[in-house]
């Protein structure tokens, strides 16, 4: 799985998948409160094969290439392993979809902090996946298996970021990415209640919610390589299982480290299969959208 994230406020936004999870990461249009939603929105569905992935958002414009699955996902501030029920297309279709914000709301959006101006585009999202697509959503608390992410005994190896700093290639605090075999972060928190963090792109790429415990709040330069194992067993392995030496720091195979590994060995951090509630966003109701 892969995911690219940039959470500059002044420029556009990439996410390739949503904000960092929280247990009960939730965001709704309250009662009696006049609906956000785009001024105009377009939705095309691509053709059939096309698994081309990006979201992409500015004060004024939002437009993605998705899953239906990954924008409601998108949408809801939580992650599309913990979406359940609809329609099998709700994952295998991809729809081009763009949305003007209302020029009344451009200023606005231009003069907010990142996270805000992250909730009002959800929050458009929100109203047109009910509108076009007729999605009717709820929560469910479920007790799941979910990693706590702790720091070892030896201390943490985290390079924290200085203020001001540049970066090359383009980077800047809070850009994020994941590829195969490497996650790297410029600036970013351990975790955060939207946009980019080091549990975001932990809980994407394992496909399963991770929590900071480890009670660190700085940001943080982080560069982590390990030797990716896509099988099912390898994706699911149990971070207890992993070879450690002295110091309680896992030592790779002739392979290669495995990510939990290389968690420990690189950042001085462990994952720890453990149970918790979790939020799950159920779907009640969806259909394939109206035409333009």
């Amino acid at each position: 799985m892969t995911a690219t994230a940039a959470a500059a406020v002044a420029a556009p936004v990439f996410l390739g998948l949503m904000s960092a999870p929280k247990i009960r990461a939730q965001t709704t249009q309250g009662a009696g409160t006049a609906l956000l939603s785009f001024e105009v929105a377009s939705i095309k569905p691509n053709r059939p094969g096309d698994e081309h992935y990006f979201v992409w958002f500015t004060p004024a414009k939002f437009t993605t290439s998705s899953p239906i699955k990954r924008l409601i996902a998108f949408a809801y501030n939580t992650m599309d392993f913990r979406i359940s029920g609809g329609p099998g297309w709700i994952a295998s279709e991809t729809y081009q979809v763009d949305g003007k914000v209302p020029d009344s709301l451009v200023a606005e959006l231009q003069n907010l902090p990142f996270d805000q101006r992250r909730e009002r585009i959800d929050l458009m999202i929100q109203s047109l996946l009910a509108e076009r697509f007729k999605l009717q959503v709820r929560h469910e608390t479920k007790e799941l298996p979910v990693y706590a992410l702790l720091v070892i005994k030896n201390g943490s190896k985290l390079q924290e970021a200085k203020p001001g700093e540049t970066y090359a290639n383009g980077g800047h605090p809070g850009f994020g990415a994941i590829e195969r075999g490497q996650l790297k972060g410029e600036g970013i928190p351990l975790s955060a209640p939207r946009g980019m963090s080091l549990v975001f792109l932990l809980s994407d790429q394992l496909a399963r919610p991770v929590l900071d415990q480890t009670g660190l709040s700085g940001k943080y330069d982080i560069a982590l390589h390990w030797t990716p194992d896509e099988s099912p067993a390898g994706m699911l392995e149990d971070p207890a299982n992993v070879k450690t030496g002295p110091d309680n720091v896992s030592q790779p195979d002739s392979s290669g480290p495995t990510i939990f590994a290389a968690i420990q060995e690189q950042l001085g951090l462990k994952l720890e299969s453990t149970k918790g509630p979790v939020d799950v966003l159920v779907i009640d109701h969806i259909e394939r959208p109206t035409e333009n």
